[in-house]
């Protein structure tokens, strides 16, 4: 975006909540932002404004999961060639892009051999095996990775001091563990624990939400399984 080199049609696949769509929004945002700073967008512009609020007549998002046909792709190619209305580029998202078929992925691939100056393409994956080479080969490829745990629990502090929301530094940690690098998820599930709990998470919140049990348990079981005490072990099991 800095350089100016902006590619015609990108492919950000990984795991499911690691920010590809929103970044594909962000990159939509960038390379029509008025007043750009290093590459990044200024947020405030009217065409920032938009994307952010979700009326930009020029960022098209497509369902690939819903809109995976062959009519689907030609009423997209159709449309393709209009400039934009308000910005430079007219970006198309394209999202679960692996579920289209073979039919419309051959469609696509002619749009993205031969796209317009104005138009730029953002398919995004979670299963990028099932693209067909062909589709990746016209792409910029960016593989995303799971969310450190640390970067996850810093993001859910920051939503908390934000929300007012008052959580122990040992939930959000359980929170991340459990979110498995997706960070929607964490999201979801702190969301999910104020709605139950209210604002003012503990770790008993998590566990009885997610329902762990404490690691004194495991422990313990452990513990049993070392001494080779088979009843008191078959207790703690029968117990849980």
């Amino acid at each position: 975006v800095v350089q100016g080199r902006v590619a015609h049609a990108y492919l950000f696949c990984g795991p499911r909540g690691t920010g590809k769509t929103s970044t594909a929004r962000i990159l939509a945002k960038a390379i029509n932002c008025l007043n750009p700073s290093e590459g990044e967008p200024c947020n405030q512009c009217p065409p920032c404004e938009a994307v952010s609020e979700g009326r930009a007549l020029d960022l098209v998002e497509i369902d690939a999961a819903s809109h995976r046909g062959i009519d689907d792709i030609r009423n997209l190619r159709e449309k393709v060639h209009f400039t934009p209305a308000e910005s430079t580029y007219k970006v198309y998202i394209v999202d679960e892009v692996h579920m289209m078929t073979s039919d419309a992925f051959n469609a696509l691939l002619k749009t993205l051999e031969e796209p317009p100056a104005h138009a730029i393409f953002v398919l995004a994956t979670t299963e990028v095996h099932k693209v067909p080479a062909t589709v990746i080969s016209r792409c910029q490829r960016y593989d995303f990775h799971r969310i450190s745990q640390e970067h996850t629990e810093a993001r859910l502090a920051h939503i908390c001091d934000g929300e007012g929301i008052e959580a122990e530094p040992q939930a959000l940690k359980a929170i991340a563990r459990s979110a498995s690098g997706s960070l929607r998820d964490a999201e979801n599930l702190l969301e999910q624990l104020v709605v139950s709990y209210d604002s003012n998470i503990t770790l008993t919140h998590v566990r009885e939400l997610l329902g762990m049990r404490d690691d004194e348990t495991a422990l313990a079981l452990v513990n049993h399984i070392l001494r080779g005490e088979a009843r008191e072990g078959l207790r703690i099991i029968n117990a849980v």
